[in-house]
């Protein structure tokens, strides 16, 4: 009788988990509900909006939310996104960029409230006319930022692939990079110098390291191994001040042709493979 009693209590557990994950099921549909804000706006909230878009956001998205490293997002709702859209593409993060989920730096109570201090800000952004051409620009990529960056499968591998920055970086941001202001390098590129005994010098970038070893990938693309224990010096990641990239003055690269890789960069937004398409901060 205890078996079967015990028999019977496993069927009615199976039946009941089938029947709440069935379609049209209560619990179906509560799991198919979009997010929604459990804050009513106020002062108070907006202002613990403010301080966590301050130390978790500005970084990228400067204090004011007018755009840095990563895209302005003062006129977000006035270009038609939604809270609740907002809210998922913030918590999982843009595939391809580098907008991590913000499980790694927000909590979630608090992004509801970022959300709410960004609607604050929700001006419509000034209608800047497009500058440059992107055709030429295409053509000034080719001939100065191919050997080291990839685009869409096409170009070097030394530098951070191309194929989506127009969603990642701003064009100001951009500007300071190619003119040669020092941002914080990706990992994986950041700068390394090796010294042999023989006092030869291999600068590349950093792929991985431990207390022994380091690989590098040296300026013509070729990954090498060295063991410290084998060479003079090992230069310290944080003890680089420059990156790889050459400086790009107006004697090297007039601004005509700069305003003209700008606006061919602003153009890339591939989308990446498996990954819903992300061509904008707007869901």
């Amino acid at each position: 009788m205890a078996v079967w009693n015990r028999l019977k209590r496993v069927v009615v557990t199976v039946i009941a988990g089938v029947v709440a994950a069935a379609p049209g099921s209560s619990w179906a549909q509560t799991q198919a509900d979009p997010p929604r804000n459990p804050y009513t706006a106020s002062p108070q909230i907006i202002q613990e909006g403010m301080a966590a878009f301050r130390a978790n956001c500005a970084y990228c998205h400067g204090m004011d939310a007018r755009g840095m490293r990563a895209p302005d997002l003062t006129g977000v709702f006035a270009r038609g996104a939604t809270e609740d859209g907002l809210y998922r593409t913030v918590r999982r993060g843009i595939p391809g960029t580098e907008m991590p989920p913000a499980g790694v730096f927000l909590q979630e109570p608090d992004t509801w409230k970022v959300l709410m201090y960004l609607r604050t800000l929700a001006v419509t952004p000034p209608n800047e006319p497009p500058r440059g051409n992107a055709e030429n620009g295409e053509k000034v990529f080719r001939a100065r930022c191919a050997s080291c960056h990839r685009v869409n499968g096409r170009g070097g591998v030394l530098g951070p692939d191309l194929s989506r920055v127009g969603v990642s970086r701003t064009r100001a941001s951009l500007a300071r990079q190619i003119r040669g202001g020092n941002e914080e390098l990706k990992a994986g590129y950041v700068p390394v110098t090796i010294t042999t005994h023989e006092g030869r010098t291999i600068r590349g970038t950093r792929k991985n390291e431990d207390m022994t070893s380091v690989q590098i990938m040296d300026s013509t693309e070729r990954l090498q191994g060295v063991v410290k224990s084998e060479v003079r010096a090992v230069t310290p990641a944080a003890a680089e001040k420059n990156s790889l990239m050459p400086v790009y003055g107006v004697d090297q690269l007039g601004a005509s042709d700069l305003d003209d890789l700008l606006r061919y960069l602003s153009t890339l937004r591939a989308a990446t493979t498996g990954a819903v398409a992300q061509t904008s901060i707007i869901p």
